[in-house]
C-alpha cells in the first residue's frame, strides 16, 4: 500500500508522508542510537540560567503557594459531607479543613507524627488546637482527608488551566527507613547485576524474607506547566506504580486530554497498545529497543516512522521527559527522600502530599 516515496497519504484523516518502514530500518537506527544521542547532546547547547530572574520566579512561586493554599483547601472540603453513623466515641478535635492543612504542613516541614503533634501546641497559641501524635498519624488514612486531597489536586489543575497536555512520565523511589538511601542502593543493585552477569547466588541469602525498604513512585507531568497530572506508588515495581498512575489519570476525568506522552524505553509496543485503549489517541515518544519490530498498532508504526525519518527531532521531543526527573529532584529537596510511613494506604497519602506541594509551587508560573 505504501510503496511510492514522497507522496501524501491520508490515514484515518491524518496526512502521512512515506509511511513505508521496515523492521530492518528500525534496527539499523537502534544499533547506533547511543552515538546519535551523544551527537545530539553535543549540538544542543543548554540555556544559561538568569539567576536574578530565577530567584524572582522562585519567590513568586512560594508567595503564590502559601497565599492560595488555604482558599484551595476550603474549596476542596466544601463539597464533602461527613455523615458519622457511629454515635459513640469522642467528638473530633479537628475539622476536615484543619486536618488537611495540618497534614500538608506536616509533610512540608518533614517532622515525625510525634514532633508535629507537639508543634501544634505552638500553633495553638493562634488556633487553640492541641492533639496527640496518634491523631496526626490517623490523618493519613482518614477517608475524608483523602477525598479532600483528591479534590485539591483537581482544583489546582483547573486553576492552572491544564486541559490538552503534552506529558512525560518517569519513575523514582523513596526510602522507608533512614538506613537505606534509594539512589545509593539502586546503584549497588545495578553493579551487583553486572558482576553476577545474569547468574543468581545460591544459599541462605535467597531464603531470607525480603523486607520492603523502598517505595516505587511514578509521575506523569505536563512538560509545559510542570504540573503533575497523575502519580502512583507500589512496593513491588515501577511498572505497578505506572499502572496506578494511569488509573489515577483515568479518574481525573475527561477535562484533561493527553496529546503526547514520553516514556522510558522499558515501555514498548504492548504498553503503547494498552495506553491507546485507556487514554485514546496519543502521540508517543519512546526509544525502541534493539529487537523492536514494526508489528503492532498504527500508532506504534507511526512512532517508529518518526524515529527513523528524523531521529534528532524525535530525540528533542523525547528528552523533554527530563522534566519528570527534575520534578523528582525538586520534590526530594522540598519534602525529603523518605515518605515516613509504613502502611500502604498511608504511603499513598504521603506520596499524594508530595505531588500536591509540587503543584502548589508551580501555580504561579
Amino acid at each position: 500500500m505504501f510503496t511510492c516515496k514522497h507522496k501524501l497519504y491520508i490515514l484515518f484523516g491524518i496526512p502521512v508522508y512515506n509511511m513505508k518502514i521496515t523492521t530492518k530500518e528500525v534496527r539499523e537506527v537502534t544499533k547506533i542510537i547511543d552515538c546519535i544521542i551523544e551527537e545530539y547532546k553535543e549540538e544542543s547547547t543548554p540555556k544559561e540560567r538568569d539567576w536574578r530572574t530565577y530567584e524572582q520566579r522562585v519567590s513568586r512561586r512560594l508567595q503564590t503557594a502559601f497565599r492560595e493554599l488555604k482558599p484551595l483547601v476550603q474549596e476542596a472540603v466544601s463539597s464533602i459531607v461527613v455523615i458519622k453513623c457511629e454515635t459513640r466515641g469522642s467528638k473530633p478535635i479537628l475539622t476536615l479543613e484543619q486536618k488537611v492543612l495540618a497534614l500538608l504542613l506536616k509533610h512540608l516541614i518533614g517532622k515525625s507524627n510525634r514532633e508535629m503533634s507537639l508543634m501544634l501546641i505552638i500553633f495553638s497559641w493562634l488556633s487553640g488546637v492541641e492533639v496527640s501524635y496518634k491523631t496526626i498519624e490517623r490523618l493519613y488514612s482518614d477517608q475524608g482527608v483523602v477525598l479532600a486531597l483528591h479534590n485539591l489536586h483537581i482544583l489546582m489543575l483547573r486553576k492552572k488551566g491544564v486541559k490538552d497536555v503534552d506529558c512525560g512520565g518517569d519513575g523514582s523511589g523513596y526510602g522507608l527507613t533512614i538506613k537505606k538511601h534509594y539512589a545509593t542502593e539502586a546503584q549497588k543493585l545495578k553493579e551487583k547485576i553486572k558482576t553476577l552477569n545474569g547468574q543468581t547466588k545460591k544459599g541462605k541469602e535467597n531464603k531470607k524474607k525480603k523486607i520492603a525498604l523502598f517505595i516505587y513512585s511514578f509521575v506523569i507531568i505536563d512538560i509545559v506547566t510542570r504540573m503533575y497530572i497523575a502519580y502512583g506508588t507500589s512496593f513491588k515495581s515501577e511498572k505497578e506504580a505506572f499502572l496506578c498512575a494511569i488509573k489515577m489519570l483515568e479518574e481525573v476525568g475527561t477535562d484533561i486530554k493527553i496529546k503526547s506522552l514520553r516514556l522510558d524505553k522499558y515501555y514498548q509496543q504492548a504498553y503503547v497498545e494498552f495506553l491507546e485503549e485507556k487514554l485514546g489517541k496519543v502521540k508517543f515518544y519512546i526509544i525502541p529497543k534493539k529487537n523492536a519490530t514494526v508489528k503492532g498498532s498504527w500508532e506504534w508504526k507511526r512512532m517508529l516512522h518518526r524515529f527513523v525519518q528524523d531521529t534528532k527531532a524525535f530525540l528533542k521531543e523525547y528528552f523533554q521527559r527530563n522534566q519528570s526527573e527534575r520534578g523528582f529532584a525538586e520534590d526530594k529537596k522540598r519534602t525529603g527522600w523518605r515518605l515516613g510511613q509504613k502502611r500502604p494506604d498511608r504511603i499513598d497519602t504521603a506520596n499524594i502530599l508530595t505531588g500536591l506541594w509540587h503543584n502548589l509551587y508551580w501555580l504561579a508560573d
